[in-house]
């Protein structure tokens, strides 16, 4: 019995040094399996960029360490898929440093981003080298320079976000051949030169908000598949009406503080859009709906405008029609919409109007607001208007009686 009991234990001494072996060589293989190139491009990253105060997303990037766990590092086999850099919650103070160069050592790398902070300098060429990229965040920072036109190298980019930075230069042509791109975000910067045409036939969201771009849009440099359009605050000139016609998926529209010109198609009122912004550019003509119009929000104002007033507006919640060269009578139906509270806006001051039939005993519900100052009538019914819309109720005659001219 003690023979067996010593060679029981003897088998279990054996195993145990197996097993411990098998352990050794397992932790190993796991500290090795990572990519050389990897490793060491994860090193360098690591020296360029640091936590700033208040900030400990660096805290597990112990390199005696499996790097497949470091916080934001995501692996397949023994690459380097997707690199998140920085604490992602609200709140974070982030990162601050610079974008080092050996980012474009991860080859397998498909998605890269920073969560917004104090990282600065331009972004690496070596981005483009980085084939198997989809996704490309890296806002709210202080990115400088120009965006590489070698960018149109990454064939498989889907998203781009630049924006709110402090990225200069033209928007490179190469970015509007990128075959699969859907999101382009750009917007905040100081980009300037023309709007590049767009080849990708599933791009759905295209922001350059706040930017320098100026320039015309060719009819056909956007694609038809766009959901959100969004240039505004920017110097873009010419007309837009083909261009719009063919944007049938839109469900938002801001192109404001521009210098657009020419007419709006009718259609454009049909589109599936939340919210149609136009104000303050230099659009004419008349303006009519192909049908009753359901956005919910509508800015025409500050343009030249002119012509009637469709009825096919009253629908709308929020109406801003001001400051155009509109004229005849406010349509009744604005008036029955109005007194029932369906309307929450309804801004037409500084027109033409010659008139609008409403009791001048009638209440308007306090949800609502009218203004009709500044037009060619007294209006009938007192109420509070923005405070730019001047001190003046009615439009000198003279003015009236030139425009009838």
């Amino acid at each position: 019995m003690a023979k067996r009991g010593n060679m029981g234990h003897g088998f279990i001494r054996g195993w145990c040094f197996v097993f411990t072996l098998c352990v050794i060589q397992s932790n190993m293989i796991a500290f090795a399996i990572l990519d050389p190139l990897d490793f060491l491009a994860l090193q360098s990253i690591r020296k360029a960029l640091h936590d700033l105060p208040g900030s400990n997303f660096f805290a597990s990037w112990d390199f005696t360490s499996d790097p497949c766990n470091f916080a934001g590092v995501y692996c397949d086999a023994n690459k380097v898929i997707s690199l998140n850099l920085g604490d992602p919650q609200a709140g974070s103070p982030g990162l601050t440093g610079r974008v080092d160069p050996a980012i474009g050592k991860l080859s397998a790398l498909a998605e890269f981003s920073i969560v917004p902070g104090r990282v600065y300098g331009p972004l690496p060429q070596s981005v483009s080298q980085l084939k198997n990229l989809r996704f490309l965040a890296i806002s709210r920072n202080f990115i400088s320079g120009g965006i590489p036109a070698t960018l149109g190298h990454l064939r498989k980019l889907r998203t781009l976000d630049l924006s709110y930075n402090q990225l200069a230069g033209e928007i490179p042509r190469s970015i509007g051949t990128l075959p699969e791109l859907t999101n382009l975000i750009l917007c905040h910067n100081h980009l300037s030169g023309s709007v590049p045409p767009f080849l990708s036939q599933s791009l759905t969201r295209l922001d350059l908000k706040h930017n320098g771009l100026s320039g015309s849009l060719a009819p056909g440099s956007l694609p038809p598949s766009l959901q959100y359009l969004s240039l505004a605050w920017n110097k873009l000139s010419g007309s837009v009406d083909r261009l719009l016609s063919r944007l049938d998926q839109l469900n938002y529209l801001d192109l404001s503080l521009n210098q657009l010109s020419g007419t709006i198609p009718g259609r454009i009122f049909t589109f599936p859009i939340t919210n149609l912004q136009l104000q303050r550019n230099q659009f004419t003509g008349s303006v009519e709906p192909a049908d009753r119009v359901t956005i919910p929000t509508v800015d025409l104002s500050f343009n030249r405008f002119s012509g009637q007033i469709s009825p096919l507006f009253s629908t709308v919640q929020n109406l801003y029609l001001n400051n155009n060269r509109f004229t005849g009578q406010v349509p009744a139906s604005f008036v029955d919409r109005l007194l029932a509270a369906s309307i929450q806006i309804l801004y037409l001051q500084h027109n033409f109007l010659t008139g609008i039939e409403i009791n001048p005993t009638a209440e308007i519900p306090l949800s609502s607001s009218l203004c009709l100052q500044y037009n060619c009538m007294v209006p009938p019914v007192q109420t509070p208007c923005p405070l730019r819309a001047g001190k003046q109720k009615t439009r000198p005659t003279a003015q009236c009686n030139e425009w009838k001219g």
